[in-house]
C-alpha cells in the first residue's frame, strides 16, 4: 500500500484554497471595508449582501463607451477611472475623466433605499454644520456612518483660517431627491450621500459649456477643502471632467484604492 494523502483529498484541498487566490480584487476588498454592515462577501460573479441578497458584479473588464457607462454602469465599472487624491497637484481632467461619477443605480438604491418610495428620509440624522461659523443643520443618511463622517468633516473645517469660510456657508444642500439634472438616475443626494457647499464659488460643467459642446474645467474651490473632505471618504466632483466643483459624495471606496496606489503598474 502507498503511502501518503489520497489523490481525491489532495485535490479538495486545493479546491478548497484555489477560490481564495483566484478571486482576489482589490476594488471588490475595498467596497466590503468600505460598507461592512451591509455586504458581506463576493464571488467570481456576484456581490453577497448581508441580508443574503446576489448581485451581478458585471464584466472585469470593460471597454464600453463612456456614455453607456453612465446609464447602464455595473458594479464593477465603478472603478473603471482611478480617483486622484487632492494631495497631487489639481489639474484639468482628460475627456471624460470622471472618477466616481459611473455608478451603478441598483447597488445605491440598495444601500441607501429610494426616496421616491420614502425609504430615505427615516435615516437621515441632522448634523451641525461649523457650528462655530453660523452654518447651521443639514441631514445626512445615517447608513454607512455618512452622517457621523460629514460630521467629522464639518469640526476640521470649523478650524480653517477664516478666509476659507466663505466657500462653505451658507452650503447648497444635501438630501434632495431628485435625478442628476438632464438624466433619469438619481443623484447621490437622493440618498442623503452626498452635499453641495456654497454655490456662489462653485463651478459646474452644463454651466460652462461652451456653444460649440467643448468643456474646459474650471475651479475655485481651494485645495484644503477638499483634503479635509477626502479625509474622511469624500470624494470631490472637481476630480470630474464634466465637473461638478461644488459636490462631495461619500464614496470611501475610491479613497482606500487611492491611498493604495491602484491600479498598480
Amino acid at each position: 500500500m502507498k503511502s501518503g494523502c489520497p489523490p481525491v483529498l489532495v485535490l479538495a484541498f486545493l479546491l478548497a484554497c484555489l477560490p481564495f487566490q483566484a478571486l482576489a480584487d482589490p476594488r471588490l476588498d475595498a467596497l466590503l471595508a468600505a460598507y461592512p454592515d451591509k455586504l458581506a462577501s463576493y464571488t467570481d460573479s456576484e456581490l453577497i449582501w448581508r441580508d443574503g441578497t446576489h448581485m451581478p458584479l458585471g464584466s472585469a473588464h470593460s471597454d464600453r463607451p463612456f456614455a453607456e457607462l453612465l446609464d447602464r454602469a455595473d458594479i464593477r465599472d465603478q472603478f473603471v477611472i482611478p480617483y486622484p487624491l487632492a494631495s497631487a497637484p489639481f489639474r484639468a481632467p482628460t475627456a471624460d475623466e470622471d472618477p466616481g461619477r459611473i455608478r451603478n443605480d441598483t447597488f445605491f438604491l440598495k444601500m441607501y433605499g429610494d426616496c421616491r418610495r420614502g425609504e430615505v428620509k427615516a435615516n437621515l440624522r441632522p448634523i451641525p454644520w461649523l457650528p462655530n461659523h453660523g452654518g447651521g443643520t443639514v441631514r445626512a443618511t445615517a447608513i454607512n456612518g455618512v452622517a457621523d463622517q460629514l460630521e467629522k468633516v464639518s469640526r476640521d473645517l470649523d478650524t480653517i483660517p477664516a478666509e476659507l469660510l466663505r466657500y462653505l456657508v451658507p452650503t447648497s444642500g444635501i438630501y434632495n431627491c431628485r435625478p442628476i439634472a438632464q438624466t433619469n438616475r438619481l443623484s447621490m443626494h437622493a440618498f442623503g450621500a452626498a452635499i453641495d457647499i456654497n454655490a456662489r464659488f462653485g463651478n459646474y460643467w452644463l454651466w460652462s459649456k461652451r456653444p460649440n459642446g467643448t468643456i474646459v474645467w474650471q475651479n475655485q474651490i481651494p485645495q484644503r477643502i477638499v483634503e479635509i473632505f477626502e479625509r474622511h471618504g469624500f470624494i470631490w466632483g472637481g476630480r470630474w471632467y464634466h465637473f461638478d466643483s461644488l459636490h462631495f459624495e461619500y464614496r470611501p471606496e475610491l479613497i482606500t484604492l487611492a491611498r493604495q496606489g491602484w491600479p498598480r503598474d
